[in-house]
C-alpha cells in the first residue's frame, strides 16, 4: 500500500478502525507507556532493551521470542511494595510464571498467588516460601488441597461448599488448621471483556453475596472451627482502569463483614480486594500508578469501615498483569507481506495465535513497531498476522508500519508479558517460544523454546 493511500485511510479510520490508532506521522516513534522502561530506539532504528539490541537477541535465541526487561519487572514490584507498605502484595502467578520470575519476586519481597497444582510446583521450585503463597481456584482437587496442606501454604481462597467440605475433612485428618479466605461474588459488572469479568452473578467463581451463600459459607466455616477463617476475598475482573468497581465491591464485602460481626461477634481481620489493574496496550490506555491505586483503595476501605463501624482489616491485593505485562514484548520475524489494495497490508510473522491467543479470544488490541532498522518510507495501515491455518490468527488488528516492511525484518509487539506465554499452545504443532530476560546488556534464557522433538515427547502412539 502506498503512503498516500495510508493517509487517505487514516482520514476515515474512525469508521473502519479503532479510535486508538496513532497518527501515521508517528510511525517511527515509541509510545513510552507501551514499552518496558529500558527499551529505546537507536539512531539506526534498532530497538534496544537494557543495552542489548534486538537483532542480537534474534540471532542468539531465534524468533519468535518473549523478551523480558528484568529491571523493569523488578521496579514494578518495588513500586507496588512502596505504594502498599502496610499491605500484602501478591503477584498473580497466572499472568506469567517460571522459576526465574519466582526468584525475582521473592527477592523483591512479594507474596505469590497460584491457582493450580502446577503453579504451586513452579512456585516452590523457584524458592517461594510456602507461607507466602495463596492458593486460588474454583475446583481444587483433593490432591491439590492435600499438597497445599502438606507444604503449608499461607492461605487458601475457598470457592465452594464442596471445597469447604473437602478441606475440612483433609485438615481434620492431618490435625492442621489452614488459614482460609472466603471468595465473595459481589455482583459488580466490571468494565472489561465478558470473559475476564469475574464478580457478576452469572459465572463460576465464588459465593454469591446477593443469594446469601457467602454468609452461609462464612457461618459453616466458623461453626466447624477446623479452618481458620481470616477474611473475605473479592476479585471483580481484569484489565480494569476505573476504581468505581472496587468501590462497589468493597462496600458490599464490608457490609457482609458487618453482618458477620452482628451475627457472631466476629470481625474478620483480613480483606483481599483482588487485582485486575489495567495496563496500556495502546496509546489510548491510561492506567493508574500503584500510588494512585493505593490512595483510592485505602480511601474506599476507610470510608466504608467508618460507615459500618468496623476496624479496618489488613488489606491485600493481587497484581499480575500490572507487573509483568508491560515488562515484556514479543519479537517476531516477518515472513511475507500481502497488500490488499484499498484495504490494508497483511504482515505475516513467524508466530501468531499460538504465542498470543488474546487477540482472538478477547478481541484484545495491541501495538507493533519495526524493530530491526530505521525506515524513511511512508506509513501503511497493516495487520500483523501469524502463520497458523486460521483467518482469525491475528496478533495486531490495525497498526501503521513503514511501507517498506519486508521479509526478514523484525517486528516487536509490546505488552505481552501477561497471559501470552501462560496461554500459549502448540496449535498446528508449532513449538512454543522461549523467554529471554535481559539485564545490564546481557541476556539469559529463562524458559527455553520448545523444539519439534518436544512435540513428540508425549506422543506414545
Amino acid at each position: 500500500m502506498r503512503a498516500h493511500e495510508a493517509g487517505a485511510l487514516h482520514g476515515d479510520i474512525g469508521n473502519r478502525g479503532p479510535a486508538w490508532l496513532r497518527s501515521p506521522e508517528d510511525v517511527n516513534d515509541l509510545v513510552p507507556q507501551l514499552w518496558p522502561r529500558n527499551v529505546t530506539r537507536g539512531a539506526d532504528g534498532v530497538l534496544t532493551v537494557a543495552g542489548l539490541g534486538v537483532r542480537h537477541i534474534a540471532a542468539e535465541f531465534g524468533t519468535p521470542v518473549y523478551v523480558l526487561d528484568e529491571d523493569d519487572l523488578r521496579s514494578r514490584c518495588r513500586d507496588f511494595r512502596a505504594a502498599f507498605p502496610d499491605e500484602d502484595v501478591y503477584y498473580a502467578g497466572k499472568a506469567f510464571l517460571c522459576r526465574a520470575v519466582v526468584g525475582m519476586i521473592v527477592e523483591e519481597g512479594m507474596f505469590l498467588d497460584v491457582c493450580s497444582g502446577g503453579e504451586l510446583t513452579v512456585a516452590l521450585a523457584g524458592g517461594m516460601p510456602p507461607e507466602r503463597i495463596g492458593f486460588h481456584g474454583n475446583n481444587k482437587s483433593v490432591a491439590e488441597l492435600t499438597r497445599a496442606l502438606d507444604v503449608g501454604v499461607g492461605r487458601i481462597i475457598v470457592d465452594s461448599f464442596h471445597e469447604i467440605e473437602r478441606l475440612t475433612t483433609l485438615a481434620r485428618e492431618r490435625g492442621v488448621r489452614p488459614r482460609v479466605l472466603i471468595r465473595v461474588t459481589v455482583g459488580v459488572e466490571a468494565h472489561t471483556h465478558e470473559f475476564i469479568a469475574t464478580a457478576h452473578e452469572d459465572q463460576k467463581f465464588g459465593f454469591s453475596l446477593a443469594g446469601g451463600s457467602a454468609l452461609a459459607a462464612v457461618l459453616r466455616v466458623l461453626d466447624e472451627d477446623v479452618l481458620e477463617l481470616r477474611g473475605l476475598h473479592s476479585h471483580i475482573g481484569s484489565q480494569i482502569f476505573d476504581t468505581s468497581g472496587f468501590e462497589v465491591s468493597a462496600r458490599r464485602v464490608l457490609a457482609l463483614q458487618a453482618q458477620i460481626r452482628d451475627a457472631r461477634g466476629v470481625e474478620l481481620p483480613e480483606l483481599d480486594l483482588g487485582g485486575g489493574f489495567g495496563i496500556a496496550y495502546t496509546s489510548q490506555d491510561d492506567p493508574s500508578t500503584p500510588h494512585d491505586l493505593a490512595k483510592r483503595l485505602r480511601r474506599i476501605v476507610d470510608s466504608e469501615c467508618e460507615a459500618e463501624r468496623l476496624t479496618v482489616p489488613h488489606l491485600s491485593i493481587e497484581p499480575g498483569r500490572a507487573i509483568v505485562g508491560p515488562a515484556m514484548f514479543t519479537l517476531y520475524e516477518v515472513g511475507t507481506v500481502k497488500d490488499v489494495d484499498g484495504i490494508r497490508t497483511y504482515v505475516s510473522v513467524d508466530g501468531g495465535m499460538s504465542d498470543n491467543i488474546r487477540t482472538a479470544l478477547y478481541d484484545a488490541s495491541y501495538s507493533a513497531t519495526l524493530a530491526s532498522r530505521s525506515s524513511a518510507a511512508g506509513p501503511m495501515l497493516a495487520r500483523v498476522v501469524g502463520k497458523h491455518c486460521e483467518s482469525g490468527d491475528i496478533v495486531v488488528k490495525d497498526e501503521f508500519l513503514p511501507a517498506d516492511v519486508q521479509p526478514g525484518d523484525l517486528v516487536a509487539v509490546p505488552g505481552t508479558g501477561a497471559y501470552c506465554r501462560s496461554m500459549a499452545s502448540n496449535y498446528n504443532h508449532v513449538p512454543r517460544p522461549g523467554v529471554v530476560a535481559v539485564r545490564n546488556g546481557r541476556a539469559r534464557l529463562i524458559v527455553r523454546p520448545e523444539t519439534e522433538e518436544d512435540l513428540l515427547v508425549l506422543d506414545v502412539g
